[in-house]
């Protein structure tokens, strides 16, 4: 038995956060109905090449989020889909849409409706910039909102940059996934459902963390450093004689273990000796490490370290990634009767929680 076994989920989203979202509920046992536009599908299932199935509307894309639940092709415009809609929503203990701000209200699938009927019902909706503020009414996208936000603002070296996946979205996914077991938790405990607004933009602002702790506390607004670390020195990307490998020194205790590995008096310098005194000094620190890492391939430099328990490692591309050895021994790729898989990060017990029903094809 998984831990959300018995819990019924109707999933009104697309694209990448609700799917996310609903996937990782089925990962953990919830039975998982997903609506689709008939003879469409969620827009992911065209968003190709590669496709594993294109006839099937199996892009790649959408196989990344769309594992473990049973899709059913119904339009909102004909009654009697309409009314298969509803029931299912109102069997299930949890709604979970994407739609614009309103757009279910016309339908009579929106929060105020369903809950009338229902009182102990989890709605959850997800939108772009929430379901009040100046732009509840506009659509939200990942880049949109990584430019938005001043995530692109810190991200990148010469140009505004985004990141490589659509972090956004999938942070978004996830703490739709920690709403909805917060609400579970308090409907468990008698205080029936909860409606709950989600919104990228939120997200994104909330994701700056440290970034925004920064200005929050100097006045000073963040600026892009390329891989380098706005609290922490040495913590980026170097070049070794044969390529580059990421140092990340966290503490004082770990950067005196390197400069003596290295041969290097640094640690002994005012200037080097704090973590404070090595970000203040960042350039000159950069520029001694670099010509020291330039005199040996990479391979060396992380043989010497890493027994030291010095975090340092290489850069691997997607590929590496597949043939590494922890990748491997934690099975982090799958597959779902032949279709292939990231597999879910969660273990419970030593198992694997993960979902074995394969994407549904295109109807």
């Amino acid at each position: 038995m998984k831990p959300l076994s018995g819990l019924k989920i109707l999933d009104l989203t697309r694209v990448l956060a609700g799917p996310l979202a609903t996937q990782t509920l089925a990962d953990l046992g919830a039975e998982v109905i997903k609506i689709e536009r008939p003879g469409v599908g969620d827009e992911t299932r065209a968003w190709g090449p590669p496709y594993f199935d294109e006839e099937a509307g199996l892009s790649a894309y959408f196989l990344a989020a769309n594992r473990g639940k049973e899709s059913r092709f119904l339009d909102f415009n004909k009654s009697e889909d309409l009314s298969e809609i509803k029931r299912l929503a109102l069997e299930a203990d949890v709604v979970i849409e994407n739609f614009k701000v309103g757009g279910l209200a016309k339908h009579g699938l929106d929060a105020e409706t369903l809950r009338a009927e229902k009182p102990d019902l989890i709605y959850l909706s997800l939108t772009g910039f929430g379901q009040t503020g100046p732009r509840a009414g506009e659509a939200g996208y990942d880049l949109l909102l990584q430019g938005l936000s001043g995530l692109m603002s810190i991200t990148g070296t010469d140009e505004p940059t985004k990141v490589g996946v659509a972090v956004i979205d999938i942070m978004t996914g996830l703490y739709a996934v920690i709403a909805i077991l917060a609400a579970l938790r308090k409907r468990d405990q008698d205080q029936g459902g909860t409606t709950i607004d989600l919104a990228l933009f939120d997200v994104a602002v909330s994701g700056l963390a440290n970034q925004a702790m920064n200005y929050l506390v100097s006045g000073q607004a963040p600026q892009r450093m390329g891989n380098a670390h706005p609290n922490i020195a040495p913590y980026e990307v170097f070049e070794a004689a044969d390529g580059h490998l990421i140092l990340a020194v966290g503490n004082d205790g770990q950067f005196q273990a390197f400069c003596e590995a290295l041969g290097l008096d640094l640690h002994l310098s005012e200037a080097f000796a704090t973590n404070a005194a090595r970000v203040q000094n960042r350039e000159a620190l950069k520029e001694h490490i670099s010509l020291a890492l330039k005199r040996q391939p990479r391979a060396h430099w992380l043989d010497l370290l890493q027994p030291l328990k010095i975090p340092c490692g290489p850069i691997q591309s997607i590929s590496e990634v597949l043939e590494d050895q922890q990748t491997k021994a934690r099975n982090l790729f799958q597959s779902i009767e032949n279709i292939p898989s990231l597999a879910s990060p969660i273990r419970f017990d030593g198992h694997v929680m993960m979902a074995r029903r394969p994407p549904s094809k295109k109807s």
